[in-house]
């Protein structure tokens, strides 16, 4: 049966069969029957989605660059992700239907009662780093003890710092954390106010062209890009859920098949020289994995998970197993169909 077969099908039966069709989705399962979310181009004339688009997922910039959605007929409001923190208040306060964030961030959110999955995984990127300025002396994490630091918290470089410090034999008590959004870390560094910084990437690459030292790096502290989505908006609106994804997984190829274009989107977005741009698409970008969010993803966030709690940024571990438990959704990237946009 084609999928248009099945999305006609649910429409003509009504609510109550399309309710009947998505009552076997569970989180972490693959489905083996045809999904309610496979759908033909025409199912999302006239509907609306609200999506972000952020420098540190490049495929959300291309598929606003390619205006794919907006061809299929979707009445499409684009909002710009300042990092995963900005992406998960906007999926909370409902400012937005799907959002780009670290794994890390999406499982705090989901912890703290954020009522949002994971639908598509869209890089597992190396996008953060501790950074030093130019002239600084700090070689090591070890040598950050009593200094002053600035981090986003509820973002991958915030936990990769947390990370970092426990590797090193300390603590978050032993820095002084400045809670500024990326752009404003870089700028701290800069002007001397603080003396490292979490940094992310590609405000992290411009700064390292600009003379800043990475002094610790360490990909296996870096989580996946999820692609989250909010729970009203995959049971109401699981035909533009399923377009979303596709446009995903169609960015994907179009990335690998146009690297150059590529780079030159994120610098034009990011305001970054074009070989900064470069080095973050083929150096550190990495969207050349598996899209189906899954145990990979899961592995990486049982180690973050306790660190919350030991910081006290979630009450308690029963609250991170269960939104381990209940954060992934991976029907629609199981049936991803990037040939929907291959024209």
């Amino acid at each position: 049966m084609s999928r248009t077969t099945v999305l006609r099908t649910a429409l003509v039966a009504g609510a109550a069969a399309s309710a009947l069709l998505l009552s076997g989705c569970v989180a972490g399962e693959n489905q083996a029957a045809e999904p309610a979310a496979a759908a033909d181009a025409a199912s999302v004339e006239g509907q609306t989605l609200n999506i972000d688009f952020a420098t540190y997922n490049p495929l959300s910039l291309i598929i606003k660059e390619q205006g794919w959605l907006e061809d299929e007929g979707l009445e499409v409001t684009w909002v710009q992700s300042a990092g995963s923190n900005k992406a998960n208040e906007a999926l909370r306060a409902g400012a937005i239907d799907v959002g780009s964030t670290a794994g890390s961030a999406a499982l705090l959110a989901r912890s703290n009662g954020s009522p949002i999955k994971v639908i598509d995984i869209y890089s597992q990127p190396e996008w953060a780093a501790i950074v030093t300025g130019p002239g600084s002396e700090l070689e090591s994490v070890e040598e950050l003890a009593g200094k002053t630091v600035a981090a986003t918290k509820g973002t991958d470089p915030y936990f990769f710092l947390l990370q970092s410090l426990e590797e090193a034999g300390l603590s978050a008590d032993d820095v002084t954390v400045e809670n500024l959004q990326h752009a404003d870390g870089w700028a701290a560094l800069q002007n001397g106010s603080v003396d490292a910084w979490a940094g992310l990437d590609p405000i992290m690459a411009g700064a390292e062209e600009a003379g800043a030292s990475l002094i610790y790096r360490n990909v296996d502290f870096n989580s996946y890009g999820f692609l989250n989505a909010t729970e009203s908006f995959i049971e109401e609106k699981p035909e533009v859920a399923q377009l979303v994804v596709d446009a995903y997984e169609r960015a994907r190829e179009w990335a690998e098949e146009n690297p150059e274009e590529t780079a030159e989107i994120l610098a034009e977005v990011a305001g970054l020289d074009l070989a900064v741009a470069t080095k973050v698409i083929e150096e550190r970008a990495n969207l050349d994995i598996d899209n189906v969010p899954g145990d990979a993803q899961v592995s990486v966030l049982e180690k973050i998970g306790p660190v919350f709690v030991e910081l006290g940024d979630v009450a308690s571990q029963q609250q991170v197993d269960e939104a381990l438990e209940t954060l992934i959704h991976d029907e629609f990237a199981t049936n991803a169909d990037p040939a929907r946009f291959a024209k």
